[in-house]
């Protein structure tokens, strides 16, 4: 009995040592830098477990993780910095969309040119090297969908916009309209009937605009990879398994098939200690602590307007507490009160973390909404664009946060949100609550997903794992074609009966009338016979007579 229980002794083992230094590549296509964020954390993992990983994206790296290759193709690297220009918190200040609808639609055909006609990207393709998987990015995937048709191998998507449902829906993952909100407007799950219209409305519309744009970037893919590559679609449905940013204690409970795994915050981290610079200011003031201001890095506020800035400015000048606020450049502003600190760059996970801290002042962008959730920070939230509206609606509903509209922005209303997330205790007990429930996980988000990005490939794509339902139409998945089959046999039957039953009536109608005819036909032979004897017999009388 003891030799048998060797094999099993043995199977993590070799299972682990048949995945050890598989060759992976990443791709994001992203219009901004904090879609590279779940990249790099599974990045990390992986290399320590000793994977080969080779991440490529619109942004050249900053600094050096070993192990990792980072390539930024310049072609692709120039396209988002040109495209990356709007003035997004000028325009949601004027009430006007900040991404105009056909500049949504472009992004992805034109992002698919630029880096697919970029020459080290043509280098890299014709290099010969392989790899044993290919992780794509949720949001934009389908110009790399045409390195996965080259390449031949399984792949992945690490879905990095949570509120998106696109990818999951795509594999089969139930996406009810009815409780699954648009995630560029400010919907939740709990609508009545009027936001399900409009939510149901906002999901179709999108469905056509991306079918439109997808149409445009099939014929960038066949002029790239011949005519015979299949559509984007077609090959979308063939992901092998999906790592969804998210989680149902941030985000929303789904309904996910077996190849969807949650692993929201699995870049979030213990805080660590701060400079003595920063920490010796945030120290100066007391017990009333700090507040943090960071618009992330989709929100350029080097291109915010002037106004804006005063605006902000005068709001934070009135705080009892210190403010540290992320800048990107350096901004032509002179009156900058004494509780007010600008810096290009600060480490945010670890002011979220700090004992003084009081309130976070942000855009809405998702993993920042995790981080605060993590940390257990109250927010004041101004959403700009994308999913800021849907990030925040669901932070104001768990009661966590303060919403504000930049368009009827002003400081007073800015400064009266920040005062009343940090005095009244509702916001913090909330946001701690969350805390416990996303910290409240068997393992943590990262050990989550390298299991399953090496389930992936021991089982060579993991094919058993997707559902016949990725290969239904609309009308097959939700069975409306049955349902219209019923309804024609139902009203065919229906038809049917209704003709038989009028055809009996007719005929009973026809044959009482024919028994009463024939019953006066009887009757009035019976009577000439009467009538016939009566007067044979009268006719005797008289001739008796």
């Amino acid at each position: 009995m003891e030799v048998s229980r060797w094999p099993v002794f043995w199977l993590p083992i070799l299972l682990a040592a048949s995945v050890c230094g598989s060759d992976i590549l990443m791709i994001t296509m992203g219009g901004t830098k904090s879609h590279k964020m779940p990249f790099w954390e599974l990045a990390r993992g992986m290399i320590r477990r000793g994977h080969n990983i080779t991440l490529m994206s619109a942004f050249p790296p900053d600094f050096h993780i070993p192990g990792l290759e980072e390539i930024a193709p310049e072609g692709l690297a120039s396209y988002v910095r040109g495209y990356m220009t709007f003035d997004l918190v000028g325009a949601r200040m004027r009430g006007e969309e900040p991404l105009p609808l056909y500049d949504i639609l472009r992004y992805g055909y034109e992002a698919c040119e630029a880096f697919l006609d970029d020459f080290e990207t043509r280098s890299f393709l014709r290099s010969g090297r392989t790899y044993d998987l290919i992780i794509l990015d949720g949001a934009y995937p389908e110009c790399a969908l045409g390195v996965v048709y080259r390449l031949k191998v399984p792949f992945m998507y690490i879905n990095t916009v949570g509120f998106y449902s696109g990818p999951a829906s795509m594999s089969g993952s139930p996406a009810p309209y009815s409780v699954t909100p648009f995630f560029g407007r400010a919907f939740t799950d709990n609508m009545g009937f009027i936001d399900r219209a409009l939510n149901s409305a906002w999901l179709v519309g999108s469905i056509f605009a991306h079918g439109f744009s997808m149409t445009i970037l099939q014929g960038v893919l066949r002029r790239h990879f011949g005519q015979q590559i299949p559509h984007v679609y077609d090959m979308a449905k063939n992901v092998s398994f999906i790592l969804q940013n998210g989680h149902f204690s941030v985000s929303y409970p789904r309904p996910y098939l077996p190849n969807v795994a949650e692993v929201a915050c699995i870049h979030c981290k213990e805080p660590k200690k701060l400079n003595a610079d920063i920490e010796d200011w945030i120290a100066g003031a007391g017990d009333a602590g700090f507040v943090y201001v960071s618009m992330g890095s989709s929100v350029r506020t080097n291109k915010m307007p002037l106004a804006a800035h005063h605006m902000i400015v005068k709001a934070l000048g009135r705080l009892p507490q210190r403010v540290l606020w992320k800048q990107d450049a350096e901004q032509n502003l002179t009156d900058i009160p004494t509780n007010v600190r600008l810096y290009k760059w600060l480490p945010q996970q670890d002011l979220l973390g700090h004992p003084r801290i009081k309130a976070f002042v942000t855009h809405g962008g998702l993993l920042s909404m995790f981080e605060t959730v993590y940390h257990g920070v109250p927010i004041v939230s101004i959403p700009v664009f994308c999913d800021h509206e849907a990030n925040a609606a669901k932070a104001e509903v768990d009661g966590y946060a303060k919403i504000l509209d930049l368009q009827y922005l002003t400081s007073d209303k800015l400064y009266r949100a920040i005062k009343e997330v940090i005095d009244e205790p509702k916001y913090r007990i909330e946001v701690k609550k969350r805390q416990i429930l996303l910290r409240d996980q068997k393992e943590t988000p990262l050990e989550r997903a390298i299991y399953w990005t090496e389930y992936v490939i021991r089982h060579k794509g993991a094919y058993h794992l997707l559902s016949p339902a990725k290969d239904l139409n609309f009308f097959q998945y939700y069975l409306l074609d049955v349902a219209l089959a019923f309804i024609v046999i139902l009203i065919t039957i229906s038809v049917l009966i209704a003709f038989v039953i009028r055809r009996s009536f007719h005929w009973l109608i026809d044959y009482l009338q024919s028994r009463r005819m024939d019953k006066l036909l009887d009757n009035s032979s019976n009577l000439l016979k009467s009538s016939k004897k009566l007067i044979d017999s009268k006719t005797i009388v008289k001739k008796n007579l």
